[in-house]
């Protein structure tokens, strides 16, 4: 068996052992519930642990985690991870979080044909494409690259107030708050992008759903 495979599970003993030496009940407490009040949408870049960088412990926070941080429509496996946090575990806060470096946003950028993940990147080039003037006023690539994670951010944050499940939220009274964060893997430090959603009042217009039992006639 591979030396670095094993090594996952010498690893995993030492943190059981840790945990348990700094709290007997530790696994017990966890068995019993679930209650995040935090449901984290990051990149799946294996340097953006959530837990880690915001030193939170397990149970803290709900994860859910594919290239590029992104929230598409159509994406089954986002949608459910929603509607579990929003509706079961009813999350108070939903966070986007981007990362400088990263490599799917700096592939958007590019024409370079890499397979099947053109497809998933198209939408970050609708983003550039969006953004396009200030994009191409910003002549260092590295620069224009991290503007548009920062971009990216900001247009999943307002993807995500579109969705029923977050609509249907707001309309129901609960507090639920829409985030876009950026983590910097060079000095691990997190940045609030100030734009966080609270509710749907700054929504365009055609966006904006009716409550749900005034939807159905």
């Amino acid at each position: 068996m591979c030396e670095s495979y094993n090594k996952l599970f010498e690893n995993n003993q030492r943190w059981v052992q840790n945990r348990i030496d700094k709290n007997p009940d530790f696994f017990n407490d966890l068995a019993e519930r679930q209650s995040p009040q935090f449901l984290w949408i990051g990149c799946s870049d294996s340097r953006v642990p959530a837990n880690e960088i915001t030193g939170t412990m397990p149970g803290d926070i709900f994860v859910h985690r594919n290239i590029a941080n992104m929230v598409i429509h159509t994406d089954i496996s986002m949608l459910s991870v929603l509607d579990y946090a929003v509706n079961v575990l009813h999350v108070k806060h939903i966070i986007v979080c981007g990362h400088y470096g990263c490599g799917g946003v700096a592939t958007a950028m590019g024409n370079k044909q890499v397979g099947l993940i053109d497809n998933w990147l198209r939408h970050i080039k609708d983003v550039y494409r969006l953004h396009k003037d200030e994009l191409n006023a910003i002549e260092d690539v590295a620069k224009r690259s991290d503007r548009l994670v920062e971009l990216n951010v900001l247009e999943q944050v307002h993807d995500l107030t579109k969705t029923s499940i977050v609509q249907n939220a707001w309309s129901n009274g609960d507090s639920l708050h829409v985030h876009g964060l950026v983590y910097d893997i060079k000095n691990g430090y997190l940045q609030d992008l100030n734009i966080t959603v609270g509710d749907n009042e700054d929504i365009e217009a055609v966006y904006k759903l009716d409550a749900l039992e005034h939807a159905i006639s």
